[in-house]
């Protein structure tokens, strides 16, 4: 396999981090070489860092906390790419006008993730990527780039030039049976797409993705085109959940709900999606929404027991869980021997909205329930303890190597 096809986790980044340096090198002499005036936004994040004194030394100890040496500096002066938090913002400003072209390295993924990779496992990153106050200021910056990505500016890289175009026939090899799969018009300029989040959250034609025994209330529906990542039963009401292992600490996970203790000692099954697959969720039951609502967090931390990832935080997929943004959505299911549910949609990095679609309390097994935002993401299912679970990968082991499972199809099955 050549080096540009090894991909980690998700297809977000590469596992060969010379080609994250590669891509950065490029961008930092960009953007270095062609400064511009910085956006509102990012000038915003400049003032947060020299304006508060902690958030300060965390984003200058940062950098110099990256190891000055062999695999983690790349550039012939023994320098990280990126070696300042004014390069990084300079970086961010770039990226804050341009859609992501079409990569086989992967690095399409995580563009901001790319910048922040070292910097991420530093003691000084750990703290940084916690700070609220520099999450508040993520969520600001993601939202301006989300309202770029959904303007018809985004649509230039849907195209079919080579190697670049999202319609090349390099990204079709990554998609195959695009045009049969989705719903799209190729003979219509930019497929038919009205702008790059248009098409990140494209929908699948119908009869592609057949709900699997819609009037059988035993059969667990997939709610994610997304890969088997880890099932925990006997789950804690607390847990350390920043350790090796990572895991699951439900009442960080609902963030306090009022509901989360009726899920001590149950299960938990996680999934992650593909940066080229599909991004929508679909109800895994027949039943009502009980509540749903967003838990605002983290967008660039990752847990410091798995050191420097090379492509963090995809080997943080549990932690994440307890600490990044999420949305949850308790579920009633009509079947008594699953009862009060729990879907969660958890934003990974570049996600910066998590959105629910359903337009009222009734659920039909697969019926689409919310959508992804462009970047990087994972979800899980919750149940009670006492819910009999046999769990059906398809023929695949969980974990980071695992590949998609269709949405709609079987995950699991339940018994009284």
């Amino acid at each position: 396999m050549s080096r540009l096809h090894v991909w980690r986790v998700g297809k977000w980044l590469p596992e060969d981090h010379q080609v994250i340096h590669d891509w950065l090198k490029k961008l930092v002499d960009h953007v270095t070489a062609n400064p511009l005036s910085l956006l509102p936004v990012i000038k915003e994040f400049k003032e947060l860092i020299e304006g508060d004194a902690q958030i300060y030394m965390l984003f200058h100890q940062m950098f110099n906390e990256v190891p000055h040496k062999p695999p983690y500096n790349k550039d012939p002066t023994g320098k990280p790419q990126v070696p300042n938090y004014e390069v990084m913002l300079l970086c961010f400003n770039y990226i804050m006008t341009h859609a992501p072209n079409f990569d086989e390295s992967g690095v399409v993924g995580f563009p901001i993730n790319a910048i922040l990779d070292w910097p991420m496992g530093t003691p000084s990153g750990f703290a940084a990527f916690l700070n609220d106050k520099v999450n508040a200021q993520f969520c600001k910056m993601l939202k301006q780039w989300a309202t770029f990505l959904r303007s018809p500016d985004s649509r230039s890289v849907l195209n079919t030039t080579a190697n670049t175009g999202w319609f090349s026939a390099q990204a079709m090899t990554e998609m195959p049976d695009f045009i049969k799969d989705f719903v799209c018009d190729p003979t219509a300029p930019y497929y038919g797409f009205t702008s790059w989040d248009n098409f990140f959250t494209r929908q699948f034609r119908a009869g592609i993705r057949p709900v699997v025994a819609p009037d059988d209330d035993n059969i667990i529906a997939n709610a994610c085109e997304a890969a088997p990542y880890c099932v925990k039963s006997n789950v804690k009401a607390k847990d350390r959940f920043w350790i090796k292992g990572q895991p699951y600490s439900l009442n960080h996970m609902l963030a306090g709900d009022e509901l989360a203790p009726q899920f001590v000692g149950g299960t938990v099954y996680q999934a992650f999606l593909s940066a080229v697959s599909y991004h929508r969720w679909h109800s895994p039951v027949n039943g009502k929404v009980v509540k749903t609502y967003v838990q605002q967090g983290t967008y660039y931390s990752e847990t410091p027991a798995e050191g420097f990832d090379p492509a963090a935080p995809n080997d943080s997929q549990g932690y994440i869980t307890e600490v990044a943004t999420r949305r949850l959505i308790f579920i009633q299911a009509d079947n008594p021997n699953i009862g009060l549910m729990c879907f969660m949609a958890v934003g990974m990095a570049e996600v910066s909205s998590c959105e629910i679609t359903f337009p009222n309390a009734s659920l039909t097994k697969g019926q689409e329930i919310g959508m992804f935002h462009y970047g990087g993401s994972t979800h899980c299912l919750l149940f009670r303890p006492g819910v009999n679970l046999t769990f059906n990968f398809h023929g695949q082991t969980p974990g980071l190597k695992a590949s998609n499972i269709p949405v709609n199809t079987d995950i699991a099955s339940v018994t009284s």
